[in-house]
């Protein structure tokens, strides 16, 4: 057996980096830019406000209560047609521009308002700058907004447009493809016949790319042919970033996966110090990296967290693709017996009183039993030896957030 971190280095070193692109600021959730993103002027562009209320000169109101002349209305998005001069005050709501004269607003709950009279009644005194959030207040002109090397997410992008930038420079997004081979799977709800299994791995392996923000392609079922399995591979190859099967790849296993993959690709079969998901298969068809991850439905979900998920962060140009775990505590013992591996147990957890998060298992621990998988949410690293006390701190990797 080799160990998890050997395996780790092995994998990362065929993995890189993919090709930088100019992409649409629409399509550019979960990619890490190459080049920063810089502001075209200053945000917010002008003095504005941050209330309803009336924008009026601060010292106007420094012996409120106190009754003001309303010259105007500015709503949001208009432009000032009025200046504020000594008691005078403007009906102004949240967001529209600070007219001229105004230093200060006063929020509508402070206020009584005579619309007949044209009068504000201001009830108490405010400082200057009061409730305006002044023109550069969040970003300067030609200030950097983000570094390269970002992960762009939701508000990342709302940031960008923004300041204008419609279009990113970063690292394109990786087609990840997806294929099953085996006489005996089955995909769709029909009955099975004796020795047959539906093939849930690959909808799982599509979803789980999808989740990191690659692009999965659905390969399908490739049937026990090695000639079918070569023009898999090998189409697979040209059309995908990076390549992920599952099964064929344990020790003693009669497969034209290992077969054709000995042939076509420089492919290294590892026997990994961890349980579940012992086996590895990874190597490369030119410059693609394929993924041969087991057949057991929780092990290749578990191959997939600590070996294709570091891999493909890896082509989408992450510094650290792998993501350091969290530390929490065990809610439960988390036992277990020296064998000389790693184990991830698969466990849920959930902040605890004092924040911390605390573990325990989501079910039965068999490399078959994929409902502990759904029911958890993260994989509890237990080193080998005995196990875990209850109370002690156990290191966490989150596959989702409670």
């Amino acid at each position: 057996m080799i160990p998890l971190e050997d395996a780790r280095t092995h994998v990362l070193d065929r993995c890189v980096a993919l090709a930088t692109e100019t992409i649409a600021i629409d399509d550019a959730l979960g990619l890490v830019l190459v080049e920063p993103v810089r502001s075209t002027g200053p945000i917010p562009p002008f003095d504005n406000t941050a209330m309803d209320g009336f924008a009026l000169r601060a010292a106007d109101v420094e012996t409120a209560p106190v009754a003001l002349d309303v010259v105007g209305t500015i709503a949001a998005g208009a432009r000032p047609d009025v200046e504020v001069g000594e008691g005078q005050a403007v009906r102004i709501m949240t967001g529209a521009p600070v007219p001229p004269g105004a230093d200060a607003i006063v929020m509508v709950e402070l206020t009584d308002f005579d619309e007949a009279a044209a009068t504000v009644r201001v009830a108490e005194s405010v400082p200057v700058g009061n409730h305006i959030r002044p023109a550069g207040d969040d970003l300067s002109p030609d200030a950097i907004v983000f570094e390269a090397g970002t992960e762009l997410s939701p508000a990342h992008l709302g940031v960008c447009t923004s300041v204008g930038a419609y279009e990113v420079v970063a690292r394109r997004r990786p087609r990840v493809g997806v294929i099953s081979t085996g006489d005996e799977l089955v995909d769709g709800p029909g009955p099975l016949e004796i020795g047959q299994i539906r093939d849930s791995n690959r909808h799982t392996l599509l979803a789980l790319v999808s989740s990191m923000g690659a692009t999965g392609v659905d390969l399908g079922v490739v049937p026990d042919d090695e000639e079918a399995i070569r023009a898999a591979m090998l189409d697979a190859a040209a059309e995908c970033d990076a390549v992920v099967t599952s099964g064929g790849v344990s020790m003693g296993d009669f497969d034209y996966v290992k077969k054709v993959l000995d042939e076509i690709a420089d492919m290294r079969w590892m026997q990994v110090a961890i349980k579940p998901a012992k086996p590895l298969a990874f190597g490369t068809i030119g410059t693609t990296p394929v993924f041969g991850l087991p057949g057991n439905p929780v092990s290749s979900m578990v191959s997939f967290e600590l070996f294709a998920k570091p891999g493909i962060r890896a082509l989408m140009g992450h510094e650290s693709p792998i993501l350091a775990p969290l530390v929490g505590r065990a809610a439960v013992e988390l036992g277990r017996r020296p064998d000389g591996k790693t184990h991830f147990a698969r466990v849920e957890a959930q902040p605890g009183e004092d924040g911390v998060f605390e573990a325990r298992f989501s079910g039965g621990q068999g490399s078959h039993q994929l409902s502990a998988m759904a029911n958890g949410n993260a994989l509890a690293i237990v080193p080998d030896g005995d196990g875990i006390s209850a109370g002690e701190p156990v290191e966490l990797i989150l596959r989702d957030w409670p």
